[in-house]
């Protein structure tokens, strides 16, 4: 059972709290908050994983890195930590940094987009059974033509555009660095 803490639109939290999963809405003016994780290679291609077919949500679809709600108590770096390693294996330390950029993708959500340049075996990945059927790397052209045959979660318009050029200019950001 996850419980999401709920904010207000200047994402100060509000002091209430639900469980995933209920019934219970959120008005127009409460918001959770979502974190994102995409990992690039030095070829400059995305680590993207498939969705479980069993998963509730976009089953067996292709999805960015790593990517779920925090729960209550974290904070967007300990909640993108959690994610990437439970998702995908891969442990990253992003205390001090912050998002690369915060959208709203979904519905009364803050989603914050974490970035990071890492070259990765993915023979070597541990995935979580849960979640993940299989990773791979692509480019922003394959990506891109995944969206077009709708096998890849529907993304808003330039998000994946935007973690490219984010990556691409971001040349002071070292390899194995968050």
């Amino acid at each position: 059972m996850e419980i999401w803490d709920i904010y207000d639109k200047n994402r100060i939290k509000t002091g209430r709290t639900v469980v995933r999963g209920k019934s219970e809405a959120l008005s127009e003016n409460e918001f959770r908050l979502v974190v994102f994780i995409a990992v690039f290679n030095s070829k400059g291609e995305m680590l993207i994983q498939q969705r479980q077919p069993f998963k509730e949500g976009w089953p067996g679809f292709w999805d960015i890195t790593a990517g779920g709600s925090a729960i209550s108590g974290d904070t967007s770096q300990q909640a993108a930590a959690r994610e990437l390693f439970e998702e995908v294996g891969i442990t990253a330390d992003f205390s001090k940094t912050l998002p690369h950029f915060t959208i709203n993708v979904e519905d009364n959500a803050f989603c914050d987009f974490f970035l990071i340049k890492r070259d990765v075996d993915i023979d070597s990945l541990q995935l979580g059974y849960d979640e993940v059927a299989q990773v791979k790397w692509a480019t922003k052209q394959e990506i891109f033509d995944m969206i077009d045959a709708g096998i890849f979660v529907p993304c808003q318009d330039g998000v994946i555009d935007l973690c490219f050029s984010l990556i691409e200019r971001r040349k002071t950001l070292k390899y194995d660095e968050v």
